[in-house]
This record gives C-alpha cells, sequence and structure tokens, in this order.
C-alpha cells in the first residue's frame, strides 16, 4: 500500500484484516481489534508499507504469559517489513518479566562492521583484479586458516573479542599470524559493548569447544547467505567534519563495510530457544494465536540470556574475522585499515526496566555511531545515534526491503539488468540467484 495515495482507503483496508490503525504525523499507530496494546511506526506518507509487518507487529505488541510479564512498548523503525518467523524485521520492543526468544530469531548478531582505509578508488581499482582473486579464496572458497586451539574456542563463547584475543596473544596461529593483535586490542572500544557478553559452552556445539587439540571450525569468518555482505565503498561527503575526524573519517578514502552475523552457532542456540519456549508453555493453556511463545520463568531467562550471548559473542568474533581477511597489505603495501565502528542489529539487551530486543534494529544512544547500509544501488549512511526514548533508543538497520526474493526470482519477473538496477554495479557471487534476490530494485 501506498499511503499518501489514499490513506483512507488504506486504513479501511488494514480494518478487514482485524487492525486498527491511525495515521499522524508520520507515525502509525496500530493495534488488533479490541487489544489495547499498539504499537507504532515512523514513517514519511510517500514509504510503502504492508499490512503482513503491521500485523506482525501489532501481534509482537500484544505478546503475554499466563506467568506474567508484559510488553512495555511496541515500536519500528522506518526500514520495517515482514519477518519470515513473525516477527517484522525493523521491531523494537522493551519486555519486564518475560523475554521471547523469536523476537531476535536465528540470526543472533547479525551486524554492522565499518573500516577506513588511505587508499584512493584509482589505486584500489589499479589492482581489483588480485585484490578480488584473494578474497574469493578466503570468503567463498575457504582458503582461510581460522585454526585455534581448544581454550581459545572456549574463551571466544565465553568472553566474545576480549576472550579469543587474550588466548589467541598467548598461542596465535592461523591466518590471525599476520595481523596485529595489539591494534585489535586497542580497537575494543570501538566494537559495540566491546565485543564480549556473558556467554557460557554450554548451548555450544561439543565439536566446537573439546577439552584439548585444535578446533577448525567451517563456519568461522564466512558473510552467509541473504543480503550479508562485504561491500567497498567511498566517503562521498562529510556533513559533521568534527565527528568525522574525531572518528578517523576522511572524504575520498575507501570505507569497507561488513554485514554478518553469528552464522551457524546463531542458527542452532535461536532453534534450541525457539523450540524451548514452545515446549515449555503451561500445560491445559492454548498457544498464543501469533505463534509468538515467551519465557517467564527467572531461571530460564537467565539460560536464554546467557546462551544468546554465547552466539553474540561469536557473531563479534567472525565480523573481525572477516574484516581481518581483507589482507590489504598483500595487494596494496602497507595501507592501514582501522576500525570505524562494530554494532548489531539482532539483539536482546538489559535496557530500561527489562530489557530491549531489536530485530533488524540498531543501538542508537546519544553520540553513539550508527551505520545504515543501502543497497547496492544506494548510499550507506554512518551517523550519530539521538538517543529517542519514543523509539527505545534506536535506528533503522539497513534499506528497507521492497520486493521479495521469491517475486524477483519467479518465472515471468524483469530480470534485466536495467529492471533490476544493476547497472553499474560491481557484485561478486558464486551464486547467481543471489545478486537477482539482493538487486537494488529489492529495496
Amino acid at each position: 500500500f501506498m499511503p499518501s495515495k489514499n490513506l483512507n482507503r488504506l486504513l479501511r483496508a488494514l480494518a478487514r484484516r482485524g487492525l486498527d490503525v491511525t495515521y499522524d504525523n508520520h507515525i502509525y499507530s496500530v493495534r488488533l481489534k479490541n487489544s489495547p496494546e499498539a504499537a507504532e511506526v515512523l514513517l514519511p506518507d510517500s514509504l510503502p508499507i504492508e499490512a503482513k509487518a503491521l500485523l506482525q507487529l501489532a501481534n509482537l505488541a500484544n505478546v503475554s504469559h499466563p506467568a506474567g510479564g508484559r510488553v512495555n512498548k511496541c515500536c519500528a523503525t522506518p526500514d520495517f517489513h515482514p519477518g519470515d518467523g513473525g516477527v517484522a524485521i525493523g521491531s523494537n520492543l522493551e519486555t519486564e518479566g518475560m523475554l521471547i526468544p523469536a523476537a531476535v530469531g536465528t540470526d543472533i548478531n547479525c551486524g554492522m562492521r565499518l573500516h577506513v582505509a588511505d587508499l584512493s578508488l584509482d589505486r584500489f581499482l589499479a589492482k581489483r583484479e588480485s585484490f578480488v582473486e584473494l578474497m574469493k579464496g578466503n570468503y567463498f572458497l575457504g582458503t582461510r586458516d581460522v585454526t585455534m586451539t581448544a581454550k581459545t574456542a572456549n574463551a571466544l563463547f565465553e568472553y566474545g573479542i576480549v576472550g579469543w584475543l587474550d588466548s589467541m596473544l598467548d598461542a596465535p596461529m592461523g591466518d590471525i599470524i599476520s595481523s596485529d593483535l595489539n591494534q585489535l586490542a586497542a580497537e575494543m572500544d570501538r566494537v559495540y559493548l566491546g565485543g564480549s557478553l556473558n556467554g557460557t559452552t554450554r548451548w555450544v556445539p561439543e565439536k566446537l569447544v573439546p577439552a584439548d587439540g585444535l578446533v577448525r571450525d567451517g563456519g568461522l569468518a564466512t558473510i552467509g547467505g541473504g543480503n550479508h555482505f562485504f561491500e567497498i565503498q567511498v566517503v562521498e561527503k562529510i556533513e559533521d567534519r568534527t565527528a568525522a575526524y574525531n572518528w578517523g573519517v576522511k572524504e575520498g578514502q575507501l570505507a569497507f563495510m561488513i554485514h554478518s552475523g553469528s552464522r551457524n552457532i546463531g542458527k542452532y542456540i535461536g532453534g534450541v530457544w525457539r523450540d524451548k519456549a514452545k515446549s515449555t508453555w503451561p500445560q491445559q493453556q492454548v498457544y498464543p494465536q501469533s505463534g509468538l511463545f515467551p519465557l517467564a520463568d527467572p531461571e530460564m531467562i537467565n539460560d536464554y540470556l546467557q546462551a544468546e550471548a554465547t552466539a553474540a559473542n561469536y557473531g563479534f568474533v567472525n565480523r573481525l574475522w572477516l574484516a581481518e581477511l581483507l589482507r590489504l597489505r598483500e595487494i596494496y603495501g602497507d595501507v592501514e585499515a582501522p576500525l570505524i565502528y562494530d554494532l548489531p542489529h539482532n539483539i536482546t539487551l538489559p535496557e530500561g526496566v527489562g530489557w530491549v530486543t531489536r530485530k533488524g534494529a540498531c543501538p542508537a544512544h546519544v553520540g553513539q555511531p550508527v551505520i545504515i547500509p543501502g543497497s547496492m544501488g544506494t548510499t550507506s549512511y554512518l551517523l550519530i545515534g539521538k538517543g529517542n526514548p519514543y523509539f527505545l533508543r534506536s535506528a533503522s538497520h539497513g534499506a528497507g526491503r521492497l520486493r521479495s526474493r521469491f517475486d524477483l526470482n519467479r518465472n515471468g519477473a524483469d530480470k534485466s539488468e536495467e529492471s533490476l538496477g544493476l547497472i553499474g554495479v560491481d557484485c561478486i557471487t558464486l551464486r547467481e540467484e543471489r545478486r537477482i534476490e539482493e538487486a537494488p530494485a529489492a529495496y
């Protein structure tokens, strides 16, 4: 629906879907019929919305548990769109006395990492082919070496970047030998929460946390599918020169942006807790119609938070590894690529009176760097958080999806370069369908 064309028609159509929706001053307020709990979305009236996304948001606002707990606030960022697991991407909610594992899902600590380098675009393009071949090997063909000791693997899951790096300093091995470990240590304050949460190996597959020996994790330092990516960019324009100077960003620099998460670990842990929340639902109680099962038992909540933190730790280290595999010096000589910031957009964290869960939305506390990637055809942004409590101190995590992957790949769909917006786009992938599914026209 495009609200600017006929807002009243849109609202009537949503009412037939069982939703009460109002629109005032760019804010949609949506609730289920006869429900007191509403959710809000900040949207210009020129942006399209989907009834399914609004229904998922209203369902999320109305989650409850027979044993207690409540949703204090539910809202969404402007890039929100329907999610496969029953929760709209772009949802933010504050809960008290309960948590909803499905609100994070399986892509735990999916997030963004941004580096810059004093390397001109012309100099980069002069050796583009050599760089691409090196990256293909590391990112696609498994030529990377991420071997670590069992002690390091355990420390990674329990303490994130801090534990992994401390153990690596004692026993460096694999491709990390060529990295400046002291620089990685100095850059930890440019990772959200230092890249270290309170994890445990209790929820990790045993083969990845042996008692001794070496660990070779095939999932570590991989980008993943869907809209995960590594992109080479150029700093085109600076609006706040003081902030840019303090963060080490200059016009004309090359930038390297990474979008990935906790990979198979998040999928495993998220799946375990999605099933656990459903299996522990009180007997004799009707299943929630939304299919969203919360946790209200304090011990289970603590266990879930520790399990989620374990996957988040892996996600932080995964993005760090992906950045270290850039190996710019092998191609371009003595080039530094300092970290600007690394932050999650799929995670539950203690905030306010309980917890804030962000599903496809990034933290945006006062003064904090915020990274919002565009599509392959549009600009990405590095911004400064404003800490707006009305929208739970959160910001968009990227360009909102306009067309589904199925729609783009269906028989009869126009797959021409011009229609997809791919003219002039340099996209490297081993799966051509990904290029179509993630084309600029999808966003």
